[in-house]
């Protein structure tokens, strides 16, 4: 095999191996990628769907309480009721009392020996679910009742009454039993879906919320992306085989000049030497030389000031194995660059160290106080209940005591909650959550959409997502003037994904100086390795924040 024919396989093997292998890793990732994106894009139109409707039908029913004299008693048209409607009170789905199975979400009141009905103005949910904003072209959001027939108007069957079509999909079999979840399955239509799904619990109505996209329409741009990489790596290879072409060219002519240059020499014919004489560039090679050190000086000058500057990010390649300046500048630089990852680290360390701390000599006090002194405490109940005669003082003993007792819990769990290391940070915040509601007017709404059992959250990252949620509600509470809180926390494969909502009046972080509270939850996504988005204005606050998964 001639040394043609060796390079022009050579290059053009490498050139296509590295392109298909580009490719196909390119591809991959971006079809991954895509699917989380659309996957959380959806949750999140899903979840403010799910507040708007929420809102709306609290909103609607409030206005049925304060205002009885605006609306009718019990003889409303367009519905046939059961005697046993003058026995209910609240929020319920009459769809089915309709006598055209229009949707109807009725709220129901006493006052006074009198029953008072309201129907919720139907219009007002296709607005909001209508909005297909971030949806794509087949994108919809609607709703479903307990009996799996629709409640809002399907785009892709606009004629049809929604209480004719039914909707037993996964998602919604799923959503019927309390979860709240995503994934990828048939929709009512029989097409293939990415949906998001969750259940709308309010008094004694039950409506499960879906948001879903066709997976076709996801993937056409993985299919004309395919389609471009194939038409790309072909026309690479083209132009390769052109090139490598013409290179070989360049590089063998003056080979096979040399060649026979040389072979007219061994000949003894010395007098035709004067060819290989003039096809050489020996002298025109020695100028170029020079220029090439001038030019590789130069490059070294300007990558020291720029090193100087410390401008690590700046670019410098050598000459040749052998340019030992250009190597020896680039050592430099490297061991700069070490050295300020080092320091960043470092710092990063010290701040993990400090809240590690801090967390262990919280557990440390939360054990003390519930094995130390708790025992204590159940020991004087014992001795009380045994030795003091008075009752009165018994009791009296007893209730402070049980007081002293209770008062230690809350101190414990609020040092550190026992559920974290047991039960993972979803069920802790599940059970913040459900004790914060007990004291505040504010609505608060957690979806855990954790693994539980399979999952790849560390207790230290457990942790700290636990404290910045507690940061974030503190916040709320005491600043935002907020109505409506909504947090969720996403496990994905490769990230964790917390995302906080409220109504109040936010914040500008340009012009409102930040509190220790802001920079506490900054600093702890940082020693996490995280990444934090902040977006405030009026009516629309939201944290989110992104976790690496730590395998």
């Amino acid at each position: 095999m001639n040394i043609k024919t060796l390079i022009l396989i050579i290059i053009n093997g490498l050139i296509a191996l590295v392109v298909a292998v580009l490719s196909f890793s390119f591809y991959k990732q971006f079809s991954k990628v895509l699917n989380d994106r659309v996957l959380l894009q959806l949750n999140s139109i899903k979840t403010l769907k799910q507040v708007q409707i929420e809102n709306l039908i609290k909103a609607e029913w409030e206005d049925l309480l304060n205002n009885h004299e605006n609306y009718q008693n019990i003889d409303t048209p367009s519905f046939v009721f059961p005697d046993s409607i003058t026995n209910l009170e609240g929020v319920y789905d009459f769809t089915s009392n309709h006598i055209h199975k229009k949707t109807s979400i009725g709220f129901v009141s006493k006052n006074v020996n009198k029953t008072y009905i309201k129907i919720l103005d139907y219009n007002k949910i296709k607005e909001i679910l209508l909005e297909r904003t971030g949806m794509g072209n087949s994108g919809e959001s609607y709703l479903v009742g307990e009996d799996f027939k629709m409640r809002s108007q399907s785009r892709f069957f606009p004629d049809k009454t929604p209480h004719s079509i039914l909707v037993k999909t996964e998602g919604v079999i799923n959503a019927l039993k309390g979860n709240s979840g995503r994934g990828t399955f048939d929709d009512y239509r029989g097409v293939d879906v990415y949906s998001v799904y969750s259940l709308i619990e309010i008094s004694n109505l039950k409506l499960i919320i879906l948001s879903e996209i066709d997976v076709s329409e996801v993937t056409t741009p993985l299919k004309n992306l395919k389609t471009r990489l194939i038409t790309l790596t072909l026309g690479i290879l083209m132009v390769a085989i052109i090139l490598s072409l013409f290179l070989i060219r360049i590089i063998t002519d003056p080979i096979k000049n040399m060649q026979r240059s040389l072979k007219v020499m061994a000949e003894g014919d010395y007098n035709k030497s004067n060819e290989f004489i003039k096809n050489s560039n020996e002298i025109n090679d020695m100028f170029d030389a020079l220029a090439n050190l001038k030019a590789s000086l130069q490059g070294a000058v300007k990558f020291s000031n720029d090193i100087g500057k410390m401008n690590l990010n700046a670019q410098y390649t050598p000459k040749s194995t052998h340019d030992m300046l250009g190597k020896s500048l680039l050592v430099m630089r490297d061991k700069l660059v070490e050295y300020r990852n080092n320091e960043e680290n470092n710092r990063i360390n010290t701040k993990r160290l400090l809240v590690n701390g801090l967390e262990s000599e919280r557990r440390r006090l939360s054990r003390e106080l519930h094995d130390g002194i708790g025992p204590y405490l159940t020991s004087l109940k014992h001795y009380i209940e045994n030795k003091v005669q008075n009752e009165k003082q018994k009791t009296e003993m007893k209730r402070i005591v049980d007081d002293t007792i209770s008062e230690i819990r809350l101190m414990s769990n609020a040092l550190m909650p026992s559920s974290i290391d047991d039960f993972g940070v979803g069920v802790a915040l599940t059970n913040f959550v459900e004790s914060l509601k007990n004291s505040t007017l504010i609505a608060i709404q957690y979806e855990d959409l954790t693994k539980h059992d399979q999952t790849n959250i560390t207790n230290q990252q457990g942790i700290n997502l636990f404290r910045i949620c507690q940061e974030l509600i503190n916040n709320s509470l005491k600043h935002s003037k907020a109505k409506n809180i909504r947090i969720t926390l996403s496990e994905f494969d490769e990230f964790i994904s917390l995302f906080y909502f409220d109504d109040g009046i936010g914040f500008d972080e340009k012009e409102v100086k930040l509190g220790s509270g802001i920079i506490n939850i900054k600093e702890r996504v940082e020693i996490c390795n995280g990444k934090i988005v902040i977006n405030s204005k009026a009516g629309n606050t939201t944290f989110e924040i992104e976790l690496p998964v730590e395998l």
